[in-house]
């Protein structure tokens, strides 16, 4: 199955105050119909790229059965990662950059490795909002659910 992730981390409030993310999965069924699942989370206090690994993890592992993932963020933190092999690089190197300073947010990148395991996943840089439809609907989720204090998840895909 080919699906479409959209992926969008967006800090609301003050610094030290909650942030949220959001993700919209876009799937064909086998009778050709058009589905998507919206997928968010409120109040969580952490920095925007942490948002960002989890708005694609979240979208990763709501996903029942092996598929090709194209994931579509705005992040370039996420998608040069891989695009740029620097997770491969991190790897060999144990976790570390340069003078052995260690990497940031090493727990979700070994989180976001084991979600994408099974799946065939590219990742795709959405430069901005603008004129990107599905960017800017992951933009508003990720914004309404850090305005709000509450938690919700759709389930995996049926």
């Amino acid at each position: 199955m080919r699906v479409r992730l959209y992926t969008d981390g967006a800090a609301r409030g003050n610094p030290d105050g909650p942030g949220g993310y959001g993700a919209v999965l876009e799937y064909v069924d086998s009778k050709g119909t058009l589905h998507t699942k919206e997928l968010s989370q409120g109040y969580v206090r952490t920095t925007n790229n942490r948002m960002e690994l989890m708005a694609v993890i979240t979208g990763l592992e709501a996903l029942n059965r092996p598929c090709q993932v194209e994931v579509y963020s705005d992040s370039q933190y996420v998608v040069n990662a891989f695009n740029q092999h620097w997770i491969e690089s991190w790897i060999k190197k144990g976790w570390t950059r340069g003078k052995k300073e260690p990497v940031k947010n090493v727990d979700l990148w070994k989180r976001l490795l084991e979600a994408k395991r099974e799946h065939e996943v590219t990742f795709h840089w959405v430069k901005g909002h603008a004129g990107h439809a599905q960017n800017e609907r992951c933009d508003a989720l990720a914004t309404a659910a850090a305005d709000g204090e509450d938690l919700f998840t759709d389930e995996g895909l049926e």
